[in-house]
C-alpha cells in the first residue's frame, strides 16, 4: 500500500447484525480509476460511503497518502478527520445541489467555506469548470431548470472545484434517461484521459472496460475477483462472477 492515495485493510461494516462489508481490503494509486462492479446489495456504495466518512467502519484501517483515518477500527481524531475531508471528493446518484442556490452558488460555497478562498477566486475557478463541463452559459440557473445530465455535470464541477486528490462516483449514470447517460459518461473518460484518481462504483459494464485501469467485482460484501478490465469482464476466473456478467448486457 506504499504511496497510494487511498488504502483500504480489513474492512468491515454491519447494519443490524447483518455484515456488510467483510474484511475489504483495496489500494489506489495516483491517476489510477478504479471500477466497481456487483450486483446491487453487495457493499459497493457502502464501501464508498465508508471511505468518504459517510459511514464508521466497524473495523479495519483507512489511510489517506500519509494520513491514517482509520486504524484497527479506531478514528483518529475530529481535527485529522475534518483535514483529511479536503483530499476527496465525492458525486452522488442523486445530484445533491442546494436547490435554492444558483449553479455558480453551488460550486462556490464550499470553496469559501471550506477552502477560505476569496469570493473571486472560488468564482474563477468554478468558471472554469463550467467552461470545461460545457455549461458556461447556465451559471447562474437554478438545479430545477437543468436536465439530470446538466445536474450531475454540476454537481462533478463543484466536487472538481475542492481539487481532491481522489473523485468518488456512486452509480453517476444511475438517475439519468438513457440519452444522458453518455454526456457524464464522457465527462468521465475526460479526466480518466487528465490522469484524475478515481473510485467508480457503476452498473456500465462496457465503460468500465473502456476507462478503469482495474475492476473489483464484490458480491456478498467481500471482493470476489479483481484485476484488469479485460481479465475480469471478459475472462472471469470466478464462478460467481460469470453468473453475474452472463446477465449484463457488456457493449
Amino acid at each position: 500500500m506504499a504511496n497510494a492515495v487511498l488504502a483500504i485493510a480489513h474492512a468491515a461494516k454491519s447494519f443490524g447484525g447483518v455484515q456488510v462489508l467483510k474484511d475489504i481490503s483495496l489500494s489506489v494509486a495516483k491517476g489510477d480509476v478504479l471500477a466497481l462492479i456487483g450486483p446491487s446489495g453487495s457493499g459497493k456504495s457502502t464501501l464508498l460511503r465508508c471511505a468518504t466518512l459517510l459511514e464508521t467502519l466497524d473495523g479495519g484501517t483507512l489511510r489517506y497518502d500519509d494520513i491514517a483515518v482509520v486504524e484497527d477500527g479506531v478514528y483518529a481524531p475530529k481535527e485529522v478527520l475534518h483535514a483529511v475531508k479536503s483530499r476527496f471528493g465525492l458525486v452522488f446518484q442523486n445530484f445533491n445541489l442546494f436547490p435554492h442556490l444558483s449553479v455558480m452558488q453551488n460550486i462556490t460555497l464550499a470553496q469559501t467555506a471550506v477552502l477560505h478562498r476569496s469570493r473571486e477566486e472560488a468564482a474563477g475557478t468554478a468558471w472554469e469548470l463550467l467552461c470545461k463541463m460545457g455549461l458556461a452559459d447556465r451559471a447562474d440557473a437554478y438545479p430545477c431548470e437543468l436536465s439530470g445530465g446538466q445536474q450531475q455535470r454540476v454537481s462533478i464541477a463543484r466536487a472538481l472545484a475542492m481539487n481532491p486528490g481522489i473523485l468518488f462516483f456512486d452509480e453517476p449514470t444511475s438517475a439519468l434517461d438513457p440519452e444522458l447517460t453518455g454526456e457524464i459518461l464522457k465527462v468521465i473518460r475526460g479526466l480518466a484521459a487528465e490522469h484524475m484518481t478515481m473510485v467508480i462504483v457503476t452498473h456500465e459494464i462496457g465503460f468500465a472496460r473502456n476507462v478503469a485501469d482495474r475492476v473489483i467485482f464484490m458480491a456478498g460484501g467481500v471482493i470476489v475477483e479483481e484485476g484488469r478490465p479485460g481479465d475480469v469482464i471478459d475472462n472471469p476466473r470466478s464462478d460467481r462472477t460469470r453468473a453475474f456478467l452472463a446477465n449484463l448486457d457488456r457493449k
